[in-house]
Formats: C-alpha cells, structure tokens, sequence
C-alpha cells in the first residue's frame, strides 16, 4: 500500500483563501458599520450601483447566491431603505430590485471609505491587480473541475 504524505494546513491552498476570505469579511465589517451594511449586503450594493434595477435573479447570478441566501438579504436592505422590491408588472414571477434615494446618495461617501480599506492594506494597483488575476483563474478551475463532476455525474447516472 502507497504510503500517503499528508498535506498540513498551512500549505493548503483552500485555507490560505478561507482565511483570508475571513479576514476580509471582518476587516469590512468594521468598515461599513457605519452604514448598518454587513459584507455581503455591500457586495449585493455594489452590483445594485452599477446595474439596477435588477431582477432578483439576476443579482443572485452576478453574486453567486442562490434565492434562499439573497432574499433576506434584500429585505434586510429594503428595511433600513437601500432598496425597493417591486413585483415586475410584464411577468409577477420576477422581483425587481430598485436603489433608493438614500442608497444613490450615499454611494460616494462608502466608496470612499472603502477606499480607506484598500490604502490601508498597503498593496499597489499591480499587486492587487495580479492577486485578482490568481484568484480569477483559481474560481476558473474551481468552475472546470465542478462541471466536469457535473458531467460525469450524469453519464453515470444514464449507465
């Protein structure tokens, strides 16, 4: 029997990012605190900024969470008044997204503080733009791998 060598913790790839996945969810919980947004409500902002209104399924595209994750999510932004959900009056299956009057005004002022964030990590443009270029082709393969599995999952299911 081959003789296994374990990989320890620090050298796997998958806690370097969930760590620091972590790190960065805490370092920008501090920083939107002001605004009553947790991490996640800001990344859903952010897409929201540059594209509404969306469609509830739309946004959950762009951001990778399903119905179940977003949905409170949204009504939690739609409570302290970033957004609106109004049903779509061409197909009532569809939930439109819309930005408030608040959420418009107040884009500029948590840019800037996100801003702040990302000056005080210390890195330059190219660093963050090389970081971003690794992590783009590690959810690639992450993609490839999982669509694969996908695949063969159903031919073996058709066997």
């Amino acid at each position: 029997m081959p003789k296994v060598s374990p990989v320890l913790l620090d050298e796997q790839l998958c806690f370097s990012i969930y760590s620091a996945s972590k790190k960065f969810n805490h370092f920008y919980q501090s920083a939107l605190a002001p605004f009553g947004l947790t991490y996640p409500q800001y990344i859903a902002m952010l897409v929201l900024w540059e594209d509404a209104p969306l469609t509830v399924h739309q946004l959950g595209d762009r951001l990778e969470l399903d119905s179940g994750t977003l949905t409170p999510l949204l009504k939690r932004l739609e409570k302290q008044g970033w957004v609106t959900r109004v049903r779509s009056r061409t197909d009532e299956r569809q939930v439109l997204i819309h930005l408030t009057e608040m959420a418009t005004a107040k884009r500029d002022e948590v840019y800037q503080r996100i801003g702040q964030c990302q000056t005080l990590l210390g890195m330059t443009n190219k660093e963050i733009d090389s970081m971003m270029t690794e992590l783009v082709t590690v959810k690639e393969q992450l993609d490839n791998v999982s669509a694969q599995r996908l695949i063969t999952k159903k031919v073996d299911d058709l066997a």
